[in-house]
């Protein structure tokens, strides 16, 4: 039955029995043709089992496999190949279908290769999910066949394998990376000028061309000149940013945050984000937490800056699901107040649709801004600004746009409104938040605000 189950003919080996099969008829009104159409059937039977004793000699004439990491990265690209070994002494052309998760709802998952007798092929391709969980991998499948290439034998490996969807730990690793080489601006990140001294002094060193001369030490320089040698050495000092300042991110699980766009709701764009946000953080040598809440508290994760407390974050992260109940602000503001006692930076990320919720939450956002310094991240419509863009047609299209752009003017008018009152807030679109995030972070870092 192993067998059976394995075995199947190919397309050419159907070709060829029409052909014959419309020999045969023919050959009832030309009786010539019969022998030698007999004698092509009796070939092609033949043919048809040398092929598969070619196929079957041997146990594992094909061996397959598929690599991927051991978690895969939600709304990013993830990298999956596909290893194949041809054991035969004889070229193999192989059709492989991946029983990719039903989630990802791929129909071209279908690869074919010519692998030489014993060499690998690598096939690669890549997944994005788009909801964080379990996904399950079903069967590799590869269909061999001979040089022949009458019949086809499946070979299976890797089956059900369950893979869970984490946050987007490859955009973190990405922005990680530049930070260390100080290349951000590749990706978007402002260069932001320092305003004030919010540094801290480290030590003194000596001057090189480009120091501030304002930081020339000149009683340290006036002590070391006692050797004429060192009397036109200049020492100047050199400052550190202020370290162990509190970063917390605040996520809105309401339903405002199930909005989807490109596939992700808003509720993992933030997630994606506070991951990244607070990884740079951790660089900058400041302690990383995490708040999540909805119609009542959730997830505390302390501020801290040890070794594992990333790992930490991201299993959090990973099991944060939206709530279909407004949210409740004035929970929040409690649960802030009782917990986070230290000033810190709030990244409140969240999402408002018109002028008037947000003024309904505006008072609890005044208090959590008297005790700690606040950025209030929402979305843009993008849609909207999408269907703004074409010029009006009809009469109907002016209506729409009318409407489309008051729901507009007032997003813009609740980053208004916020700054009347001392509220930073962040107006964006879901694919530029992690940038537009880092920016103001590393504003607020440079004016010394935190």
């Amino acid at each position: 039955m192993a067998i059976l189950r394995s075995f199947f003919l190919t397309r050419r080996f159907f070709l060829a029995m029409v052909l014959l099969i419309t020999g045969l008829v023919v050959a009832f009104f030309l009786p010539g043709w019969l022998v030698p159409l007999q004698l092509g059937l009796g070939l092609l039977g033949l043919l048809t089992a040398l092929d598969a004793g070619l196929l079957y000699a041997t146990g594992g004439g094909v061996f397959g496999r598929r690599v991927l990491g051991d978690k895969l990265a939600n709304g990013s690209e993830n990298e999956v190949a596909i290893y194949l070994e041809n054991h035969f002494r004889f070229p193999v052309r192989t059709e492989t279908i991946d029983e990719v998760p039903h989630q990802f709802q791929r129909r071209d998952v279908l690869f074919r290769a010519l692998v030489p007798p014993g060499e690998t092929r690598v096939i690669q391709y890549q997944l994005r999910p788009t909801r964080r969980g379990e996904y399950e991998f079903g069967a590799l499948n590869v269909y061999a066949a001979s040089p022949l290439g009458l019949v086809r034998r499946r070979f299976r490996f890797d089956e059900n394998r369950v893979v869970p969807v984490y946050p987007s730990f490859l955009q973190m690793r990405q922005y990680e990376l530049l930070a260390i080489s100080n290349r951000l601006t590749e990706v978007g990140i402002k260069r932001i000028r320092r305003v004030g001294q919010s540094m801290e002094f480290e030590q003194i060193r000596p001057y090189v061309p480009g120091d501030d001369p304002r930081r020339i030490n000149w009683a340290a320089t006036a002590r070391r000149a006692t050797t004429p040698e060192a009397a036109d050495a200049l020492v100047v000092n050199h400052y550190q940013d202020e370290r162990a300042q509190q970063v917390y991110c605040l996520i809105d699980k309401g339903r405002v945050m199930r909005m989807p766009f490109e596939g992700l709701s808003l509720l993992d764009y933030a997630i994606n984000a506070t991951l990244v946000v607070s990884n740079i953080a951790l660089l900058k040598h400041d302690k990383a937490g995490l708040l999540t809440f909805s119609h009542q508290p959730g997830t505390l994760v302390p501020a801290d800056r040890r070794s594992g407390q990333l790992r930490k974050l991201l299993e959090v992260l990973y099991r944060q699901k939206t709530k279909y109940l407004e949210t409740d602000y004035e929970r929040l503001y409690v649960t802030v107040r009782h917990q986070i006692r230290q000033r810190s930076l709030l990244i409140l990320f969240t999402n408002f649709e018109t002028l008037y919720g947000m003024q309904r939450q505006l008072p609890y956002l005044r208090r959590l801004a008297k005790d700690h310094l606040l950025l209030v991240v929402f979305f843009e419509n993008t849609e909207l600004d999408a269907y703004l863009q074409p010029p009006a047609a009809t009469a109907q299209d002016v209506y729409n746009q009318t409407v489309a752009e008051k729901f507009a003017q007032e997003k813009r008018q609740i980053v208004r409104e916020l700054s009347r009152y001392g509220i930073h807030a962040l107006l964006t679109a879901p694919q530029n938040l992690t940038v537009n995030t880092i920016n103001k972070y590393l504003e607020f870092k440079a004016r010394g605000l935190i």
